[in-house]
């Protein structure tokens, strides 16, 4: 991270320590407004207005507007793999499960071209993904969600250091 951004950083997260995350996340837009192409800007809000909800537990800050900061942090710098899980994340928080879905699929691939398996991200996804999938269907028996379901096991048994086709085989196995 350069000079520029630690100095723009440097305020909200000063803020944020002192437990003012209001202070922090108007600190945030008002730099946002002479520096909207600084991705940190655009992520860094993002996380601490999901906070602020959380906090409060509703939604004071529209999702929409949240899910639109993630996007904008992306947009602006594409290799940024937090950005994608961070956003990937919230979507699942939204129950945008398809939204959710695809965007942990592009930050697998991204951990494949790199040669690192399935990460804790991916652990902790498959995990969250079921628990929604959960309150959709309990039975888990709808056809709309078998897609997402098995994309959960995959992560799941990957992130256990297994291929989904030695999962079955060792499931399999007599003792």
């Amino acid at each position: 991270m350069n000079t520029v951004v630690e100095q723009l950083l440097e305020g909200p997260i000063e803020l944020f320590r002192n437990g003012d995350l209001d202070g922090a996340l108007a600190d945030l837009e008002a730099k946002l407004g002479d520096h909207g192409d600084v991705p940190e800007l655009h992520h860094m809000w993002a996380e601490f207005a999901n906070m602020k909800n959380m906090e409060e537990q509703d939604d004071v800050i529209p999702g929409r507007k949240i899910m639109n900061a993630y996007k904008k942090a992306m947009e602006l710098d594409e290799e940024n793999m937090e950005y994608i899980a961070d956003f990937a994340s919230f979507a699942l928080e939204c129950r945008r499960i398809p939204v959710a879905v695809k965007e942990f699929q592009r930050y697998a691939r991204r951990l494949a071209l790199e040669d690192i398996p399935v990460d804790e991200v991916l652990f902790t996804a498959s995990r969250n993904l079921v628990d929604a999938i959960e309150v959709m269907d309990p039975s888990r028996q709808n056809p709309m969600i078998q897609p997402w379901l098995k994309q959960a096991l995959e992560w799941a048994v990957g992130a256990l250091g297994y291929t989904p086709e030695d999962a079955v085989a060792t499931l399999s196995a007599s003792e």
